[in-house]
């Protein structure tokens, strides 16, 4: 054929124009189409300059899809134009992967391709690939565009019908399979890598708009998500004859639920009734003529609806019949297709496998939360078994037990007046249950390798603007909209496929990969990517599979890993929504929520608070020379996720703090302990950080600075020739053991002041039952050492000041405590003659020159003595420096970007009206208050002045 010849039958076509009517782009783009296929085919060869005149007739279709609706709806309702875009992709196919990774038959070879072998392809046939990937682009724009109409579920069963959707997951395979090879471009000439990467790049286009196209297919469309959904999660588990129908994965056999979905598949498999005529008149009238493209492909269980009557059997439900059904199982049917029918859902497998797996508080409260004195003696076992935490791994996922327990091991059934007597009957016998015979690998348990799923290794391959197709797909498929009508059996389809995403490895594998993204590419709350998956987290939330998900995404190594602190993210995403309009306390939403903080503090009790407390134990005994920092088993990496993962908890806690609904279950669940426990790992395990660091006068040093000044010689030779001194080397990274875990003070410091206001509708006393928390757990002394200055926490001591001040107002116990402090320690005065304590503990005159250590400054400064009439700016401890303000300017100090963000309490103001009994109450209080602010300074000082024997210039910086 010439390169100016028709394609065969498109004379024939227009010939027989009379008996089906085409317009002039349905017969257009059938042309191109027809002459594309055999232009990949090779049969017939076609010549360059018809593939000009097809790339043109493309091009100008897609022009007129994206503008003209009419178009669009014509093209659509096609049958032709969907069977010749399923065979073009299908000669695609081949053509695409014989010239990129190799023959197909390669590809079921234990060796396969290389990503040498695959490069050295790409660069051989770059001018080829680049021109078709380029049509195929536009064509799979095109079908996604059709898609976009005024009644879409014609055209999406016309794609169903004419197979386009089989070729979609094909093409997606190969996107995949070359977009995802590790090509070494290092070893590739410039020429050749630019070449590599422009055919990667068409690669990753065409994918974006396979999954634009497949969103659009599966749009409120139920059989097409079910049909979607099960090729996606179920196609690495074969329903052959080979199978073992009874073989299970943990509690879930993948086989035989893919068998019930497919059931599921054909009792729905009715088309629109357009979308039935439309096939019918095709297969009737067009079809027998014997033109391209021909017949359907007679496929079960569609191929029903556009045959005639009788032909093929007919196990579709009868769309006429909308009477409700009742779910019933019958255990002993031998046919599987009726004894599924007559369950009526998608899946028994999977309802089953929920049941066993949901929240265990999903009915009613089962799981206690653990006892603070359970948390003690996890503490210390966390403490104990620090090294050896570390060292081996924990058991692996086919020993886990319950969702709850406090590291997943199984949780004793127990009856209720059981639970009356003893409340920690389900978690008092945890033990730490790690493997000692064979450690699992690091490698492994990071996800590295190959994935599962069709799906899976999408998120590695796309930037976030690409992406959101994909999360476009999983947020339709099982998010459970407002209003959503039911099926016949009463079954929410969204909630079913949701729990489908999760029983399946490749459904648990792509949301690791999704929540991963977002920490990978650091993206924030007001992209869409980031609130798209947060609807995906709430889907997960609806179905109480987040204590599911949790687990699934646990990694042994660390205490919590990437993908579990985004989901903490997103869940606090979720919380603070609900925070701008909270749902009613009585409502089934607020009643959900509540059991998801409930799992989740089990969390941060059992697990995330005692191994931080060991890591910061273990510093502590580190810093006191009373272990070999050797010893340290993690890296600094490690304890970054570790510090990520904390401060998202508490950032968690923050949001759940704002609301007096959600408060009180912090409070009754005594979360000031764990709040207090970190304060004083803190506190032993990490060196404030001086927001002031004097030089080191070393003898060499000292030498140096009495150097005279440069003469104008020396000037003039500098400046003639000789370079300047090479600028410092970086600093070194701080070992592990010296992490400073910054930040974190803050924020506990300000959950602790929320915690402490008083109850609703009160602005005094504070709330009693957190002071008598903080007292029993000896909180005191740990929020007064957070008023000595640390640069690791900044503003720490300023929030200090609030949670002590809703300490002591209405408090007896931590008022007393408090004037017991100010009574034993009397504030040192630089005012008059009296001696001054210094850093050794020897005294001053008045006059006489010595050294103090200043909060603030790291070492000893300097200082000269004076009488005067006026006192010199100093601290109400006596350190020189700035003084530490009172309560009522604490807040004014912080400056305009601390008080208006989110980590600052509002100011604490009187309300009208005070009698001027309580004005005195609370000036007695504000006079108590700058005596413990008084004595926290002299604490503070004598803190830094207890081990005169260090180095008084050493830094200890851990930033």
């Amino acid at each position: 054929m010439s390169s100016n010849e028709l394609p065969p039958g498109l004379s024939s076509i227009m010939d027989d124009d009379s008996q089906h009517p085409l317009s002039i782009e349905e017969l257009c783009f059938s042309s191109a189409m027809s002459c594309f296929e055999g232009w990949l085919k090779l049969d017939p060869a076609i010549g360059p300059r018809t593939m000009t005149y097809v790339t043109k007739f493309i091009t100008r279709t897609l022009e007129k899809t994206h503008n003209l609706k009419d178009v669009r709806e014509t093209l659509s309702r096609s049958v032709e134009i969907w069977i010749w875009l399923t065979k073009d992709f299908a000669a695609a196919i081949l053509s695409l992967t014989a010239r990129s990774i190799g023959p197909l038959s390669s590809l079921g070879t234990d060796k396969g391709v290389t990503p040498q072998e695959s490069t050295a392809l790409i660069t051989k046939n770059y001018p080829s690939l680049k021109e078709d990937l380029q049509l195929l682009i536009k064509l799979m724009h095109i079908a996604r565009n059709l898609l976009v109409v005024p009644e879409p579920e014609i055209p999406q069963d016309l794609c169903a019908a004419a197979q386009f959707d089989q070729m979609l997951y094909r093409i997606i395979i190969l996107c995949v399979s070359v977009t995802s090879k590790a090509y070494d471009g290092d070893i590739l000439e410039e020429a050749a890598r630019l070449k590599l990467s422009e055919i990667t790049e068409l690669y990753k286009k065409l994918l974006v708009t396979c999954l634009q196209q497949a969103h659009n297919w599966i749009a409120k469309n139920d059989r097409n998500k079910m049909a979607f959904w099960s090729k996606v999660l179920y196609d690495d588990y074969a329903t052959g004859d080979d199978q073992d129908i009874n073989s299970t994965i943990g509690d879930f056999r993948p086989e035989v639920a893919k068998v019930e979905v497919q059931n599921w598949i054909e009792r729905n498999s009715r088309f629109c009734d357009k979308g039935r005529e439309l096939l019918t008149e095709y297969e009737d009238t067009l079809a027998p003529r014997g033109l391209p493209p021909g017949y359907l492909a007679r496929i079960s269980p569609l191929a029903w609806n556009w045959l005639p009557e009788g032909s093929v059997e007919v196990r579709a439900d009868d769309i006429d019949d909308d009477a409700k059904i009742t779910p019933q199982w019958k255990e002993n049917e031998p046919d599987k297709f009726e004894q599924d029918r007559l369950y009526g859902r998608v899946s028994r497998e999977v309802d089953t496998w929920w049941l066993k797996v949901r929240d265990p508080n999903y009915d009613d409260w089962v799981v206690p939360m653990p006892t603070v004195e359970f948390a003690q003696i996890r503490t210390e076992n966390c403490k104990g078994n620090l090294v050896n935490r570390y060292a081996h791994s924990y058991r692996t996922d086919d020993h886990e037990g319950s969702v709850h327990s406090t590291d997943a091991a199984p949780l004793p059934e127990v009856s209720k007046q059981d639970e009356a007597k003893d409340p920690n009957a389900f978690v008092q016998d945890y033990n730490d249950d790690m493997i000692e015979e064979e450690d699992v690998d690091d490698d492994e348990s990071y996800g590295e390798g190959p994935m599962s799923g069709l799906l899976t290794e999408v998120p590695n391959i796309l930037d976030p603007k690409q992406i959101e197709a994909l999360h476009m797909i999983v947020k339709s498929c099982i998010l459970d909209n407002t209003g959503l009508s039911l099926s016949r059996a009463g079954e929410n389809l969204q909630k079913t496929r949701c729990r489908m995403f999760l029983a399946l490895e490749c459904g648990r594998s792509l949301l690791r990969e999704i929540l991963v993204f977002i920490a990978v590419w650091e993206k924030n709350e007001q992209t869409l990517i980031f609130q798209l998956t947060t609807q995906i987290v709430e889907a997960i939330h609806h179905s109480a599979l987040i204590p599911y998900a949790w687990q699934s995404l646990r990694i042994p190594k660390d205490i919590i890993s990437p993908a579990q602190t985004v989901l903490l993210r997103l869940v606090n995403n979720m919380f603070r929504a609900r925070n701008t309009d909270p749902p009613p306390p009585e409502s089934k939403e607020h009643l959900r929520d509540v059991k998801l903080l409930h799992f989740l503090f089990i969390q941060f009790r059992s697990r995330i608070v005692p191994e931080c407390a060991a890591l910061m134990h273990l510093q502590a005994q580190i810093r006191g020379d009373q272990c070999d920092p050797a010893d340290f088993p993690v890296d600094s990496w490690d304890m970054e996720r570790a510090k990520d993962g904390l401060q998202q908890f508490l950032e968690l806690l923050t949001t759940v703090n704002e609301l007096p609904e959600t408060r009180k279950y912090l409070i009754e669940w005594e979360a000031a302990y764990e709040l207090l426990v970190l304060l004083k790992g803190l506190e032993a395990g990490v060196p404030k950080k001086p927001l002031v660091d004097p030089p080191s006068r070393s003898p060499q040093r000292q030498a140096a600075s009495d150097i005279p000044p440069h003469d104008e010689d020396q000037d003039h030779e500098y400046d003639s020739g000789d370079p300047p001194p090479p600028p410092p080397p970086p600093p070194m990274q701080e070992p592990a053991h010296k992490f400073p875990w910054a930040g974190v003070k803050g924020q506990i410091l300000h959950i602790l002041a929320g915690l402490l206001q008083p109850p609703p509708g009160r602005s005094s006393p504070g709330n009693p039952d957190v002071q008598t928390q903080i007292i029993r757990h000896n909180g005191i002394v740990s929020l007064l050492n957070c008023c000595v200055y640390d640069d690791h926490n900044r503003y720490a001591r300023e929030r200090v000041q609030i949670c002590l001040k809703w300490l002591m107002d209405g408090s007896d116990a931590a008022n007393n405590f408090l004037r017991e402090l100010v009574a034993m320690s009397p504030p040192p005065n630089l005012r008059g003659g009296p001696p001054i304590p210094s850093a050794d503990g020897q005294s001053v005159a008045a006059g006489a020159a010595h050294s103090l250590r200043i909060d603030g400054i790291a070492g000893e400064v300097k200082v000269h003595v004076k009488a005067h009439t006026e006192p010199p700016l100093v601290s109400a401890s006596g350190n020189t420096g700035l003084a530490l303000p009172s309560l009522a300017s604490s807040t004014a100090l912080l400056g305009d970007d601390l008080r208006n963000s989110a980590n600052t309490l509002p100011p604490i103001q009187s309300t009208a009206g005070t009698s001027n009994a309580t004005q005195a109450a609370r000036a007695r209080s504000e006079e108590l208050l700058r005596d413990i602010i008084t004595l926290a300074d002299e604490a503070a000082r004598l803190a830094m002045g207890r081990r005169p024997d260090s180095d008084e210039t050493e830094e200890e910086d851990f930033m």
